[in-house]
C-alpha cells in the first residue's frame, strides 16, 4: 500500500489532511478544491436529488453548490464538519431552485397564438431517458428512489440527511433552517 492511501483510510489523519486541504485552499491554492471536495460529490448530490426529485435539476443544484463552497470557502470557520457546512450549502441550493421552480408564471394557451396558424404550440424538452443512462443505473438506487418517492417532502428531507449523510441531529436541524422551541436538546 503506497503513503497517500495509508493516510487517506487513516479516520484520524484524514481529519487533518481535510483541515490541512482546506487551509490550502483558503490561502489561494485553489487546484486543491476538487480534492477536498472529492470524498463529498455522492452525498451533495444525493442530498440535492432527497430534495428536487429530479436528477437533472439535483445535478444543477450540486454543481452550484459546489461553486458557491468555492467561492466562500474562506468563510469557512470550522465551527461544524466541513461536509455539514458543504451539505447544508447543496440543501440551501436545492431549496431556491425548488422555490424558483413553484414562482414560474403559467403561461396560457391564449398568448401562444401566431398571425399564419392562430396557435404555437410551446416546444417542451424530450422527456425519453437516454439508454446509456439507464444502463448505469442499479436496481439498489432505483428501489431507494421510489421508496423515498413515499415518503412526504418533510420526513424525505430528514431521511436523507440523518441515515445517508450520516448529519448529527443539530446538524440536520441547520441544514434545514429547523430552530428548536426550547434551548433543550434535540432528540430523536
Amino acid at each position: 500500500m503506497s503513503e497517500p492511501e495509508m493516510v487517506l483510510n487513516n479516520p484520524v489523519q484524514m481529519g487533518t489532511r481535510e483541515q490541512d486541504l482546506i487551509s490550502s485552499v483558503q490561502r489561494g491554492q485553489h487546484e486543491l478544491f476538487y480534492e477536498l471536495v472529492r470524498p463529498y460529490e455522492r452525498r451533495v448530490y444525493a442530498a440535492a436529488l432527497a430534495i428536487l426529485r429530479n436528477e437533472q435539476d439535483a445535478e444543477d443544484a450540486a454543481q452550484e453548490a459546489m461553486l458557491k463552497a468555492f467561492a466562500n470557502i474562506r468563510q469557512f470557520r470550522a465551527e461544524a464538519r466541513f461536509s455539514t457546512w458543504l451539505i447544508q450549502i447543496t440543501v440551501n441550493q436545492a431549496l431556491m431552485r425548488r422555490r424558483r421552480e413553484r414562482t414560474v408564471p403559467m403561461e396560457g394557451l391564449d398568448n401562444r397564438r401566431d398571425e399564419e396558424s392562430g396557435y404555437a404550440p410551446r416546444d417542451f424538452a424530450d422527456w425519453r431517458e437516454i439508454p446509456s443512462e439507464a444502463l448505469e443505473r442499479k436496481e439498489v438506487r432505483q428501489r431507494l428512489a421510489k421508496a423515498l418517492g413515499t415518503l412526504d417532502r418533510k420526513y424525505r428531507e430528514v431521511f436523507m440527511l440523518r441515515d445517508m449523510e450520516h448529519l448529527n441531529i443539530q446538524e440536520t436541524a441547520e441544514a434545514l433552517g429547523i430552530v428548536p422551541h426550547s434551548r433543550q436538546p434535540l432528540f430523536v
